[in-house]
């Protein structure tokens, strides 16, 4: 009897030989299955986002194959499911409102099938915590494998990165440096293979948040998505996961406090996005780990940015991973003290373990500590009467010059109102001005769009202006850049300071004091309060129940109704 299989959360279904087992048995044979099948190895669940509409996904289905041989191997049984997937280039109004609904989609699918263990496939930017979030609340032993992002962009000679450039060659278009044929022509120059954005985006930041926290395997984020190493770790992965299941290690095991505060950090440190803010504190609260803005400002703070990766710096991320991707920025910062060696990890050892062989192969593209991107590159949480609950801005990205600014507010009360007046040429606004978009946060937009990172005016462009302070309750794509003030909090449309701003009024922002404030007096700001009026909610299906239940920036902008862990327990029979 000791060494008797242990009866396995999959032989609910198939292990009885009673009417019940009989319907779940025999409808899976007809995919060919041989008895033994079922006869109590691991069922591994390989949860797929692929779809050509989220074409940074698109190449899964190979993907999901080098998993599933992995598994065979290492004695289990793979079975391929699909979830929703989220294109961030295709979806309106933002794939951001759809992350809580895909999370609902992997949990209740994970739960309600027979299973022991699951392999995440994600890639583009919300398929990764949607995944992440959907397993913690099941807590089956999980761990995730990305897509990998694109070989580097090349136009004219030069490297050009997803994101980065479409908002650089669209500003230059505007102030006629650049012909729209040119525009046209670096679109195929941009995206020439498969994968995710390969600048330092939320693709690129949530599989290094990934890995960081210990939930993918080492090496796991910088793979090109075409180069054969990826393929290999996919298969790795399939193995591994059967480890997990033998080992019973769980998401809880591995996400723990330790392990957000090392992903926090190595966010700074690669120059991250400000979009992994809202998808760790909602990965944190699935799992009951307390964190909130101010752990992010505290851990961030003084960390460097050591990856001279786009947006903030110049290279892309083929160019990292040549260079010894995350396992080496890890060690730099294990070395210097910065992370939690002992932090457990998919691989069944800790960090320190999993990058005490890490190298480097290029000292641009990895800098040392004592030679940063940027000295202090963390996100900085900005507060103050404008962001009661906090707002966020990402240094390495920013302007120094204007990392420290008063201005006069340039208003534009939603994305409509901002398309029809930014090329007023009646506009008054200047390089001194302050531009502020209201209504676009979780329950405003609604789903909290990507649109923070406003163009500047052609007139401004023009005349050579590059950047401007920009305040919203937006978010803005981790391939974005700028003096950009995001997330704030409370939403201008729940009430919060923000839907009170009107044009002319004088705005502070100053980012090493951690101030973000509105130089309007109280008494004025009552008497706004007194007039404003809440926007009116969706009439009913999906959006309604997002804007009735989506919590603040603040808090990750889950569901209410989500935070916390379910379990994996069996659910009663079907028949």
């Amino acid at each position: 009897m000791a060494n008797a299989k242990p009866k396995r959360r999959s032989q609910h279904w198939f292990g009885g030989s009673d009417r019940d087992g009989f319907i779940h048995r025999s409808w899976m044979k007809n995919e060919g299955l041989p008895d033994d099948s079922f006869d109590g190895r691991p069922v591994i669940g390989i949860c797929n986002t692929w779809s050509e509409l989220t074409p940074c996904n698109h190449h899964f289905r190979e993907l999901a194959q080098r998993v599933k041989q992995g598994v065979l191997q290492a004695g289990g049984l793979a079975l391929e499911f699909p979830i929703s997937s989220l294109g961030e280039t295709l979806m309106r109004p933002t794939a951001m409102l759809f992350r809580n609904l895909a999370s609902m989609d992997a949990e209740e699918a994970i739960r309600a099938h027979p299973l022991d263990g699951v392999v995440l496939l994600a890639g583009c930017d919300k398929t990764t915590p949607a995944t992440l979030m959907g397993a913690a609340s099941v807590n089956l032993p999980a761990l995730l494998v990305s897509g990998g992002p694109m070989l580097n962009g090349r136009y004219r000679g030069q490297r050009i990165g997803s994101g980065t450039h479409v908002w650089k060659f669209s500003e230059m278009v505007k102030a006629g440096e650049m012909s729209t044929a040119q525009f046209m022509q670096a679109e195929s120059c941009m995206s020439r293979s498969a994968g995710h954005c390969m600048s330092m985006g939320t693709a690129s930041t949530m599989a290094c948040m990934a890995e960081a926290l210990g939930i993918a395997m080492p090496g796991n984020a910088a793979i090109p998505a075409v180069d054969s190493r990826r393929y290999e770790l996919a298969q790795r992965a399939g193995r591994q996961i059967v480890e997990l299941v033998n080992h019973d290690v769980r998401p809880a095991h591995i996400l723990t406090r330790q392990a957000f505060e090392n992903a926090i950090r190595v966010c700074g440190a690669i120059g991250g996005s400000t979009n992994a803010v809202v998808h760790l504190l909602a990965l944190a609260g699935r799992v009951g780990v307390p964190l909130d803005l101010d752990d992010w400002d505290r851990l961030g703070r003084e960390v460097p940015t050591l990856v001279n990766l786009m947006p903030s710096g110049e290279y892309l991320m083929e160019d990292f991973y040549y260079a010894g991707g995350l396992p080496l920025v890890m060690k730099r910062l294990l070395d210097a003290g910065l992370l939690h060696g002992d932090a457990r990890t998919v691989s069944l050892a800790t960090l320190r373990e999993d990058v005490a062989e890490a190298e480097c192969f290029d000292d641009e593209v990895i800098r040392p500590l004592e030679r940063p991107l940027v000295a202090n590159g963390g996100l900085a949480i900005l507060r103050g009467n404008l962001a009661p609950s906090g707002a966020v801005i990402k240094p390495s990205a920013a302007s120094p010059a204007l990392m420290r600014h008063t201005g006069r507010a340039v208003v534009f009360e939603s994305i409509e109102h901002y398309k029809a007046r930014v090329d007023d040429p009646d506009l008054a606004i200047d390089a001194s001005s302050v531009m502020v978009l209201k209504n676009c946060g979780p329950k405003g937009y609604p789903g909290m769009a990507e649109v923070g990172n406003m163009g500047l005016p052609s007139k401004l462009l023009q005349q050579g202006v590059t950047d401007v302070v920009r305040i919203s309750d937006a978010r803005m794509s981790g391939t974005a850049y700028g003096t950009v003030v995001l997330h704030v909090a409370p939403e201008a449309a729940v009430g919060g300071v923000l839907a009170l701003v009107q044009d002319g009024d004088e705005i502070e922002l100053d980012v090493a004091a951690r101030k973000l404030e509105l130089h309007v007096a109280d008494e004025e700001l009552a008497r706004r309060r007194a007039q404003w009026q809440p926007p009116a909610p969706p009439a009913a299906g999906y959006v309604r129940l997002y804007v009735d239940h989506v919590q603040q920036a603040d808090q990750g902008a889950d569901f209410d109704f989500l935070r916390g862990c379910r379990g994996d327990a069996v659910p009663r029979e079907s028949h």
